[in-house]
């Protein structure tokens, strides 16, 4: 029987973040223009996998040799608007780890009520020789801290 210290223990890798809308997000009725919310997201998908390897995205072509996880899918379902001067959290989740991709869910809550829902794949790619852009199996570390494996303290 495995020591409890050597068993890894699954987290979900989570990032929660505060945005006040501005009015440069905004349409002319004053509420949130919907593709600013895919910005958002993107955003924080940067945020959580800069949290989940201990690295800035500028930086991660040279610790893990990945030229960047562009958005292959996306998906969003809006349940209610956001206003300027709206404070809202957003929480982005990673939901699923693959081979060479995995995707975040996210959710914004505007005063506390989901406002949207939205859920991406991303692939995690490499440049090739010839500036080319190719899909690559993660490094074992970034799978790992994907999933929020981490070890159990002493």
């Amino acid at each position: 029987m495995q020591d409890a210290n050597e068993k890894a223990k699954r987290i979900p890798l989570r990032l929660a973040r505060r945005l006040t809308i501005e009015w440069g997000h905004c349409d002319p009725a004053g509420i949130v223009f919907n593709p600013r919310f895919f910005e958002y997201f993107d955003w924080s998908t940067a945020l959580l996998v800069r949290e989940a390897l201990g690295v800035e995205k500028a930086e991660m072509r040279a610790a893990y040799g990945v030229a960047g996880f562009p958005l292959v899918d996306s998906h969003a379902v809006f349940h209610r608007p956001a206003r300027y001067g709206d404070e809202v959290e957003i929480v982005s989740t990673v939901a699923a780890v693959g081979r060479s991709s995995f995707d975040v869910e996210h959710k914004l809550f505007n005063r506390g009520v989901l406002a949207v829902e939205a859920r991406e794949k991303r692939v995690w790619v490499v440049e090739e020789a010839d500036g080319q852009l190719k899909s690559q199996p993660m490094p074992k570390d970034v799978v790992s801290r994907l999933k929020g494996e981490r070890l159990l303290p002493r």
